[in-house]
């Protein structure tokens, strides 16, 4: 099953260790070693990332290796813009209405 990118960043565990291998490979002990949760719970989490392209696995000897692909994160990227660029034009249109109305608005300095 090829999953959603958006399904796989929807659990807080599987962000944390797109975060780990965001700089760095790790195999799946090292992994498992940042979290209170199974190894089998650890494996899962990384089986749904591989699934949708996040994550991939290097075998080398017994060991397995994960590194994060983050190439599929433009989507979730791309896809949020369109809400920036909405709430950008009402902020921007709430500025102007509070100018107009003599209210004053609070700009970062």
């Amino acid at each position: 099953m090829r999953r959603d990118v958006f399904q796989a960043i929807a659990d807080p565990t599987r962000r944390q260790i797109i975060g780990l291998l965001a700089n760095t490979t790790l195999n799946l002990n090292a992994i498992a070693d940042n979290f209170d949760i199974s190894r089998p719970a650890i494996s899962k989490h990384i089986r749904i990332l591989t699934e949708c392209g996040l994550v991939t696995i290097r075998q080398d000897g017994r060991e397995r290796y994960c590194s994060a692909d983050l190439r599929q994160l433009k989507a979730v990227a791309d896809w949020t813009a369109q809400y920036h660029a909405f709430w950008t034009q009402k902020l921007d249109a709430l500025e102007n209405f509070l100018a107009a109305t003599g209210k004053p608005s609070r700009k970062k300095k």
